[in-house]
């Protein structure tokens, strides 16, 4: 199935992507999706025919834990209520701590790479199975973008990528500015990682803006797509020509016409590529050495149909579930992955071979994070705080790490300040404490309470 051209559906810019032209699809954060009932904007899309395609980001397929039942039965429904042709998720660890290591569960915030060695690989694998088993449409993972680099890795992330198809037939969502990201960050070529990775099996391909300071490439999905990664496109377009393509935005959203103006450039980058590699092809000679590969047709567009995964053989079945992790490959990875992530958000001594310096930059981004996040699920505190708001919760951050989801973060930061003493400003302190009454107590307030509350705001001079 192609899916074609796509934008990143957020609830900030619905009405800018109702209204642009060309559009054959848009991908919605699942997260952000009720299970039941979708927003306007997206029956709206549907009924133009226009397919959506949930894009998950908390199952965590990279931790060492087994994927959350309740988030897998989510996701599974959002699907249906799509008729989504897929779902996709990201190869990456999220959280971690908890019974595999005894010790308190962590909650990263943010998507965090995992280690590519046989450990992790053999974790990964059966989660996907797990996930794949749990799903009613076929699943796609996206490869992350990374500040940081496990030491002692065993795989690049072309070969990581392409044995976890061939281990899972799981498919493949290729983000061009995640390629480009690990390019400055790590050192890692994203020619060589297209063109180890099986490019039969990409679902479809991300673009996104980002920004670099100081010699680290952010992945902020807040700038305007730069040179660079559209030349990454064009390289993964002279491979194959990927079932879809979509933008991405989730900040600092522009005008309409900026977006249709990216998306454009999107098309023409795929056009250009799509006519030199024909260009090349025409070239070479059919008696020349190379002619029976270059004059190979383009992979598939279509989307692949998910491979079975190989059997074991002989002994090895006899001794071992199909497909299992190896013997302490979990807790292993559990240890590797608590002790990264504790360094990065409680504080605790960096692990052995991490470079210490992306790791500070790592621990700011996420903590910064969530301090974006949490105004976003709770904008009644940057109203109150005002100015004091950013750096009341980065204080907060360093000293707490997050073990629940944002909206209890956003709880525990408005506890700290009042047990701490609270606010100087006698109104911002009492509206601080009934936004914390409110959400803390049996069942919100009647209408009656909110408007005296109001009322009283306002003949004190709010």
């Amino acid at each position: 199935m192609r899916l074609g051209i796509g934008i990143g559906w957020r609830p900030e810019i619905a009405a800018e992507v109702e209204a642009l032209t060309g559009i054959d699809w848009v991908e919605a954060v699942a997260e952000n999706l009720c299970a039941d009932h979708l927003p306007g904007s997206l029956v709206r899309l549907r009924e133009r025919g226009v397919t959506v395609v949930p894009h998950g980001v908390s199952l965590g397929l990279g931790g060492a834990d087994r994927p959350d039942p309740e988030r897998l039965a989510g996701l599974a429904a959002r699907a249906e209520l799509l008729g989504t042709p897929l779902v996709t998720e990201h190869i990456a660890f999220v959280r971690a701590g908890g019974p595999l290591t005894a010790s308190p569960r962590l909650e990263a915030g943010h998507l965090l790479p995992v280690p590519r060695t046989r450990d992790a690989l053999d974790v990964l694998c059966e989660n996907v199975r797990i996930a794949q088993d749990a799903l009613p449409v076929p699943l796609a993972l996206e490869n992350i973008a990374a500040l940081i680099s496990w030491p002692d890795e065993e795989l690049t992330e072309g070969q990581f990528l392409a044995e976890l198809v061939e281990r899972t037939g799981v498919r493949l969502l290729i983000d061009v500015a995640n390629l480009h990201t690990n390019h400055v960050n790590r050192g890692e070529d994203p020619a060589k990682a297209l063109d180890e990775l099986p490019v039969e099996a990409i679902a479809y391909v991300h673009v996104a803006g980002g920004v670099e300071k100081d010699g680290v490439w952010h992945d902020t999905h807040a700038h305007p797509v730069t040179a660079p990664v559209l030349d990454v496109l064009a390289e993964l377009r002279s491979r194959v020509d990927p079932p879809g393509v979509l933008l991405e935005r989730d900040d600092a959203f522009p005008p309409g016409a900026e977006l249709a103006a990216e998306l454009e450039t999107i098309r023409g980058t795929l056009r250009s590529a799509a006519r030199a590699g024909t260009a090349a092809r025409a070239a070479v000679p059919p008696s020349s050495p190379a002619a029976p590969a270059a004059a190979a047709p383009a992979a598939s567009s279509a989307l692949p149909t998910p491979s079975a995964p190989s059997a074991p053989s002989g002994n090895e079945r006899d001794t071992e579930p199909l497909g299992a992790p190896r013997p302490g490959a979990r807790d292993r990875t559990a240890v590797a992955q608590t002790a990264l992530l504790s360094a990065l958000v409680a504080g605790t001594p960096a692990p052995e071979g991490f470079d210490h310096r992306r790791l500070r930059v790592q621990s700011r981004a996420l903590a910064a994070k969530r301090a974006d996040v949490v105004a976003k699920v709770a904008p009644e505190l940057p109203e109150i705080l005002g100015d004091g708001y950013r750096p009341a919760f980065l204080s907060y951050a360093r000293s707490r790490p997050m073990n629940g989801g944002y909206r209890r973060d956003a709880m525990e930061f408005v506890e700290r300040i009042l047990v701490s003493g609270g606010l100087p400003d006698p109104v911002a302190q009492r509206r601080l404490t009934h936004w914390w009454e409110d959400r803390s107590g049996p069942r919100p307030p009647g209408r009656t309470t909110r408007l005296v509350r109001a009322a009283r705001a306002v003949l004190v001079g709010k």
